[in-house]
C-alpha cells in the first residue's frame, strides 16, 4: 500500500489522499484550500494524477476543505465511485452546488476588474450545475457496515463525532497474501459535543492517518465556554449592540443553547436569570441561504444524535427550534439585518471571514465599539477571522479600511475538533496500537508538539508528510517518491504570504509613526532617528522595485 499526500500538509485546509493497494488506485477526500488568496490559486492548479484513472473515492465528511473540489474532479474526468456516510451525501447535495455558485460570483467580481485592464476573462473553478451533476456518483453508505469495493479491498465508516455523518474510515487491502489495514480520521469530533455522537473509539489498524488542528491545544469545559457565551452576548445587548458569530454549521447556535438549558437546570441566582432573559428575547438570525436546507438535513437525519438528545425530542423538545431562531433567505433579508437598530445576534458563514454574507455584517460592524464578533471555530493563518482574532487594529474589507473597535471574543471550546487530550485519547484507545501515525490537516507548530507528545507517551513512529510525498507502507516504511513541481507555486505562496504580511506591517507602521511624529514631546534625535530608519526603508523599496 502507498499514500501519497496532496493535501491538508501542515495546513488545515485542502484535504486530498492517493492512494495504491491491491491493483486500486482510490482517493480519500478532494477538499479545497480555503484562506489566503495564494490558496485559492492552487484550487486551479491541475491535478497530480489523472482523475479518469482513479478507481473510486472515499469521502470522510461534508465540509468544503474535505470535499469542495469533487466537481472539478469529476470535470476532469473522474466518474465516481464517491463512497460517503448518507448524511455526507445529503449535505453535499446542498453545500457543492452553493460552494459553485460562490464560484461563479466570485469569477464574475475577479472577471469585471479583469477586462477594465484589458485581460482575458478566466472561468470559475466550476459552477453550481456542475456540482449538480457530480452528484450522480454518490453512494450512501451506513456506519459500521462493511462495504466490499472488491475481492481485495474492504471499507467501513465509523462516526467521527466531527458534524453530521463525519466518519472515520477503516481500509483493508490484501496484497500478495498478506492483508494491510490503514484508518484515516478525517476530522475528529470533541468528545463533548452535545448534539453528536463521540468519536468511535477503533481496535487496531497498521497505519493512521490523523488530524492534527489542535494538537497543541485544550479546549474549555462545556460549562464554562457556555457561561462565557452568556457572558459577552448579554453584555453585548445590554450596550444595544450586535452580536456577529462567524461560522456556517447550523447546529453550532443549538449545541450553544442546548448548553445553556442544562446550565439553567442547575442555576437559580437572579444574575444568572437576567442574563438568560436577555439571550432568550434577542433575535437569533442565521443569514445563509443553506440554513434552512441544512436544518432539514439535521432532522432527516436524528438518528446520529447522542442518545441524551433523541430522549428529549422524543419527549418533544426540539434542540433544533427555539423561541427567536429565524433564517435569512435573500440577499434583502440579509441587507435588512444590517439597516435594523435592533439588537441581535446573527451567525453568517464563513467561519473564517473570507467569503460570504459575513463579510457585510462584519463591514457594519467592526467599527461600532457596541458589537461583539465572536470566533467560535478554527482561524486558519492567512484569513481575515486570523488577523481580527489576533489583535489586527484595521482590517480591510471589499477594499475599505475599517478600524476594529467592536469588541473581539473567541470560545475556541466550541470547536467541532478534538483537542490535544482527544486526540491522544483516540490514540491510547486502540488495543493493537498503530505501526505508525501521520498527521496531517494542522498548521507546522500544532503538528510539531503533537508528534512530541505521541512519542513521547506511546514510543509510535510519527511522521508529519510533506506536499506530494508517497509513503511506501511496508515492514521498512520509506519514502518512494516526492512531487517536487510545487516547490515554485511554495515560493510564489511565500513570497505573497510575505507581501501581505508587509502590507499589515506597513499600515501598523504608519499609524505608529504618526503618533510619535505628533507627539509634543519627542526629542529632536528621537525625530532625526524615525526619519533616517524610514530613509533606509524608502531605499530598499527601491531596490526591489527596481530590482
Amino acid at each position: 500500500m502507498k499514500i501519497t499526500f496532496l493535501g491538508a500538509t501542515k495546513t488545515v485546509t485542502g484535504s486530498n489522499f492517493l492512494v495504491e493497494a491491491a491493483g486500486k488506485k482510490f482517493l480519500v477526500d478532494c477538499g479545497m484550500y480555503q484562506g489566503k488568496a495564494e490558496l485559492d490559486a492552487e484550487n486551479h492548479q491541475p491535478f497530480e494524477y489523472n482523475p479518469a484513472e482513479i478507481d473510486f473515492m472515499l469521502l470522510t465528511h461534508a465540509h468544503i476543505d474535505h470535499s469542495g473540489r469533487i466537481p472539478k474532479l469529476y470535470n476532469d474526468g473522474f466518474n465516481g465511485p464517491i463512497y460517503a456516510h448518507k448524511a455526507t451525501c445529503d449535505l453535499c447535495g446542498i453545500m457543492l452546488p452553493d460552494s459553485g455558485h460562490i464560484q461563479e460570483m466570485e469569477s464574475q467580481w475577479k472577471n469585471k476588474k479583469r477586462l477594465r485592464k484589458g485581460m482575458e476573462e478566466i472561468p470559475p473553478l466550476y459552477t453550481a450545475e456542475d456540482a449538480i451533476k457530480c452528484l450522480e456518483i454518490f453512494v450512501p453508505v451506513k456506519y459500521d457496515d462493511i462495504i466490499q469495493i472488491d475481492e481485495n479491498i474492504n471499507v467501513r465508516f465509523n462516526d467521527a463525532g466531527h458534524m453530521l455523518g463525519s466518519s472515520i474510515i477503516e481500509i483493508w487491502a490484501k496484497e500478495d497474501g498478506k492483508e494491510t489495514k490503514a484508518v484515516f480520521t478525517g476530522d475528529l469530533g470533541n468528545n463533548d459535543l452535545p448534539l453528536l455522537a463521540s468519536p468511535t473509539m477503533l481496535d487496531n489498524c497498521d497505519y493512521l492517518v490523523m488530524e492534527s488542528t489542535y494538537g497543541s491545544r485544550l479546549h474549555n469545559r462545556n460549562d464554562l465556554k457556555a457561561e462565557m457565551f452568556l457572558d459577552i452576548v448579554s453584555e453585548t445587548i445590554d450596550n444595544g449592540g450586535t452580536v456577529v458569530i462567524p461560522s456556517f454549521a447550523v447546529g453550532r447556535t443549538q449545541e450553544i443553547l442546548y448548553e445553556l438549558n442544562k446550565i439553567k437546570e442547575n442555576r437559580d441566582d437572579e444574575e444568572f436569570r437576567r442574563k438568560y432573559s436577555t439571550l432568550m428575547k434577542v433575535p437569533v438570525y442565521v443569514d445563509s441561504p443553506l440554513a434552512i436546507s441544512a436544518t432539514e438535513v439535521f432532522r432527516q437525519n436524528t438518528d446520529l444524535f447522542d442518545d441524551e438528545i433523541k430522549e428529549e425530542m422524543e419527549r418533544g423538545d426540539n434542540p433544533l427550534e427555539f423561541p427567536g431562531l429565524k433564517f435569512t433567505q435573500t440577499a434583502d433579508e440579509s441587507k435588512a439585518l444590517n439597516e435594523s437598530k435592533e439588537p441581535a445576534i446573527i451567525i453568517s458563514a464563513s467561519g473564517m471571514c473570507e467569503v460570504g454574507r459575513i463579510k457585510h455584517h462584519l463591514k457594519h460592524n467592526i467599527w461600532n465599539p457596541n458589537s461583539t464578533i465572536l470566533f467560535v471555530g478554527y482561524q486558519a493563518n492567512g484569513t481575515l477571522g486570523h488577523s481580527i482574532v489576533n489583535g489586527a487594529q484595521k482590517v480591510t474589507i471589499f477594499g475599505e479600511e475599517f478600524a476594529v473597535n467592536a469588541r473581539v471574543e473567541y470560545i475556541e471550546g466550541y470547536s467541532g475538533h478534538a483537542d490535544q487530550q482527544w486526540l491522544m485519547n483516540f490514540i491510547y484507545s486502540f488495543i493493537s496500537k498503530p505501526k505508525h501515525i501521520f498527521l496531517v490537516h494542522g498548521e507546522e507548530e500544532a503538528q510539531e508538539v503533537l508528534r512530541n507528545k505521541i512519542l513521547e507517551e506511546t514510543g509510535i513512529g510519527v511522521s508529519i508528510p510533506e506536499y506530494g510525498e508517497t509513503y511506501e507502507l511496508s515492514e521498512e516504511l520509506k519514502i518512494v517518491n516526492k512531487i517536487k513541481i510545487r516547490k515554485i507555486n511554495d515560493m510564489k505562496q511565500e513570497i505573497l504570504s510575505r507581501l501581505n504580511k508587509l502590507q499589515r506591517e506597513m499600515k501598523d507602521m504608519d499609524t505608529i509613526v504618526r503618533q510619535d511624529v505628533e507627539d509634543t514631546d519627542l526629542r529632536d534625535e528621537d525625530m532625526f532617528r524615525i526619519n533616517e530608519k524610514i530613509k533606509d526603508l524608502e531605499k530598499q523599496i527601491v531596490s526591489i522595485i527596481e530590482g
